[in-house]
């Protein structure tokens, strides 16, 4: 007869593991609390642009963010009262009660009351994908034609999308129809594991992302990015005296040694940038180094390198360029009273009750309807130098 070993139970893991639950619920009730002044904000804040701005900035957090937060509340106490009951009791969070949220937003006010009651005893307890899943059933289930309309447009919605992230790498992301992703996948796993048998160097997923590139970039495999990026490095940095990170549009630092890698391609092309050496402010942006200086567009671009709303990281390229002091209150044009602005943020200056006010260089002050302020300014290009030391000794 063998016996099996039974491990004695440590009544200090259970204790600690129990506090830690319970500072949980405690979290997911006070998320319940927030939900509903969310909710009540929004009830008095003008348009959702506006309201959804303000929230980005107080809270600090993305427009995406906040426009997300705005929209779960709202649903949440104006159309879901079993799901935030079940927030409120602390048997879900908030991110369980957005999977909820997310897939009735499209749905009548009737379909989202019949999912929320039927989930009502399907929330407790479960994982985030499992509630997601019994909410798809429920929609299907009750909205069975919306919902075969709606995929239909959904899948008239499918694109790309770039993410950039940290230590030099970025998401490349497709929005597919399920069953072409599932295929693009199979057949790229297919590949991979059939490289990976005559090549051990590399793991089954770095076989599976080098054949999405190569499919990307050319059919024959041997395709070279070509890309116009902005890259913005001081010249020190460059030439090796120096390893400060420098700067890619819409990415932010990236190091010496990978700015000197793209620069050393001989099909990069160059603009000369000069700065003030006691703020790292931008002075001067010339269309190349052999070019007269650029024109204020080009500077301001160069000097924002993105959007100056805080927390908007769209690269300058891709925004406007518009006046802090609009020109019909005689705003002047000129590299202290422009900026760049993504569309949208350029539009949330005619919403009521913004308003903004330049403090030099670009750098500006924005009220919100509610009456906060918060201060932007372009980051300088590099660190504030001290003027060199005389080498000459006082007579």
């Amino acid at each position: 007869m063998v016996m099996t070993p039974t491990l004695a139970h440590n009544p200090k893991t259970a204790r600690f593991l129990d506090a830690a639950f319970d500072e949980e619920v405690l979290l997911r009730q006070a998320q319940g609390r927030q939900v509903r002044a969310l909710a009540d904000f929004a009830a008095v804040a003008g348009s959702r642009r506006s309201m959804t701005e303000e929230v980005a900035l107080r809270f600090s957090v993305s427009r995406n963010r906040a426009f997300l937060l705005l929209e779960i509340a709202c649903a949440l106490v104006r159309r879901l009262p079993q799901t935030l009951a079940a927030l409120d009791n602390g048997d879900i969070d908030l991110f369980k009660a957005s999977k909820v949220t997310q897939l009735t937003r499209e749905v009548s006010d009737e379909v989202a009351a019949q999912v929320d009651a039927w989930m009502a005893n399907r929330l407790a307890e479960r994982d985030p994908e499992a509630i997601r899943r019994s909410v798809s059933h429920a929609v299907q289930k009750f909205d069975s034609a919306g919902y075969h309309e709606r995929a239909a447009k959904k899948r008239a919605l499918r694109h790309t999308s770039l993410k950039h992230d940290d230590e030099t790498m970025s998401t490349l992301s497709g929005y597919l129809p399920a069953e072409v992703a599932g295929s693009i996948y199979a057949s790229m796993s297919r590949t991979a594991q059939s490289r990976r048998m005559k090549d051990k160097s590399r793991t089954l997923d770095q076989h599976r992302a080098d054949i999405f590139a190569e499919r990307l970039l050319a059919e024959d495999g041997h395709g070279k990015p070509r890309a116009h990026i902005h890259v913005y490095v001081d010249f020190l940095t460059l030439a090796g005296a120096r390893n400060d990170p420098a700067t890619l549009a819409g990415h932010g630092p990236i190091p010496d040694w990978l700015v000197r890698e793209i620069a050393s391609d001989p099909d990069s092309t160059w603009s000369r940038l000069i700065t003030d050496p006691a703020t790292g402010q931008l002075l001067e942006a010339g269309a190349d180094k052999y070019r007269s200086p650029a024109s204020l567009a080009r500077l301001i671009k160069a000097r924002d390198r993105e959007c100056t709303q805080p927390g908007c990281h769209r690269p300058a390229e891709f925004s406007e360029i518009d006046h802090i002091i609009p020109r019909a209150r005689d705003g002047r044009t000129n590299h202290h009273n422009c900026h760049s602005l993504c569309k949208g943020h350029n539009l949330l200056r005619e919403e009521p009750g913004w308003s903004a006010e330049p403090t030099g260089n670009g750098g500006t002050i924005i009220t919100t309807p509610s009456g906060h302020t918060y201060e932007a300014a372009p980051e300088p290009l590099h660190e504030p130098r001290p003027e060199p030391e005389d080498d000459e000794s006082p007579s």
